[in-house]
Formats: structure tokens, C-alpha cells, sequence
């Protein structure tokens, strides 16, 4: 895929990184609906490598059932992110991206600043809207990125990924997010947007996990 030239929408939500905030269950952003979810997805670092390539390359959104379009990577000198240590503190980026990667369809990697557009169908509701990736993490143990909502999406948010390879060597894969309904109908109906990110989870999951790779 070629690259896009990148254009500077903002995300359509106030509290960007938000997902990192280490009271997100208990104080979410206002209006919004916090979602966090981990699992145990092996051991080892051949896991940690495995599904941190697989992360990085779209796979918890294709494999969810999503399709991509219009991956506009940050043009230029790679945008750094927004990156936050344990206790959701603004920190330094943990890594510059020096050259652009691509999975073998040629769709760039995850990268900070990335804009891309998403849709499809999960349990019958509709995905279809612009997320940006707000950060990306690349360390020797730590793995993952965030994606926030720019326009067009039923709900305005954001969602983190992270895989993490703990000293017991056990690999986890975490999901947080916040989901403020934008669309009348989740507005009214809020257990429609608990559903929709319940059913989100899953299929993550199963996209990213070999223990879970039942059909969704």
C-alpha cells in the first residue's frame, strides 16, 4: 500500500491517553463508559515476540472482523505520540520510529500518528469511523499502542492495547477503554454500547491469542 499523506484531524474527545490513567475504571472521562479486560496468553518470549508483531500489524482489529482503509501514516519526521509511564504521567516516547514497517498485504505498521479508517459489523452494531493512534510503547517487554476516535464513530473514545512479558514469564494481553455514545439510539440505550465493547473484547482476544483462536 502506498503511504498517505498525512492530514491533521484532532480525536473528537477531550481526554487524550486516558486509557493509561491508572483510576480509569473508577474516574472515567465524563460521559463515558470504562471497559478493561486482561488475559493470561501463554509464556515465553517466542509468545511476547509472536503477538507483539501480530498487535503491531493490525491484527486484534483484522482478525476481529474490521477492515481497513485509508492508513495514513504521520508524514515526515515520525510524529512521537503521547507516551505515559505506570501512573498515567506524561513521559518522553519510549522509541522513535526511524523507518516505516509494513505487514506483507503492504499496510503500514501501527505507528504513532497513524490515522486509519475503520468498519465493519460486531454483533450486529456498526463500526465505521477514523481513529488516530494517539501512542505507541515498543519496549524489551512491554508492547502495545492506543487508538483514539477523530470522527464518524457511534461512540468517541479511545482504546489501549497492551501485551506485557512479566518476570514469572508469563505474557499478558490487556484492553482498556472509554466509550462516550455520540449516536442517539447508544445514547438512549447505554446497554447497547456495554454490549458492542463486550463483544469488541472478545474478539480481540481471539485475534490475539492462540489459546482463544475459536471462529467469533
Amino acid at each position: 500500500m502506498r503511504r498517505g499523506t498525512f492530514r491533521d484531524e484532532t480525536v473528537d474527545y477531550a481526554a487524550v491517553g486516558a486509557t493509561q490513567a491508572p483510576d480509569l475504571m473508577q474516574y472515567p472521562p465524563e460521559r463515558s463508559i470504562p471497559a478493561e479486560e486482561s488475559w493470561r496468553i501463554g509464556s515465553g518470549e517466542a509468545r511476547f515476540k509472536t503477538a507483539s508483531e501480530a498487535l503491531l500489524s493490525w491484527t486484534a482489529q483484522k482478525a476481529a472482523g474490521l477492515s481497513l482503509s485509508d492508513v495514513r501514516p504521520a508524514s515526515g519526521p515520525m510524529y512521537s505520540g503521547v507516551s505515559f509511564d505506570a501512573e498515567g504521567h506524561p513521559v518522553a516516547p519510549s522509541r522513535l520510529e526511524a523507518e516505516q514497517r509494513f505487514d506483507s498485504d503492504g499496510t503500514p505498521f501501527v505507528g504513532p500518528g497513524t490515522t486509519v479508517h475503520l468498519h465493519g459489523r460486531v454483533g450486529g452494531m456498526k463500526i465505521d469511523g477514523e481513529r488516530r493512534v494517539i501512542f505507541v510503547v515498543e519496549e524489551a517487554r512491554r508492547v502495545g499502542y492506543a487508538l483514539g476516535t477523530v470522527d464518524g464513530a457511534v461512540v468517541s473514545g479511545e482504546e489501549s492495547f497492551m501485551l506485557d512479558w512479566h518476570a514469572n514469564d508469563e505474557v499478558w494481553f490487556t484492553v482498556r477503554a472509554f466509550d462516550a455514545p455520540r449516536a442517539f439510539l447508544y445514547k438512549v440505550v447505554p446497554a447497547m454500547t456495554r454490549r458492542r465493547r463486550r463483544e469488541l473484547f472478545t474478539r480481540y482476544l481471539r485475534a490475539i491469542s492462540p489459546l482463544y483462536s475459536t471462529p467469533t
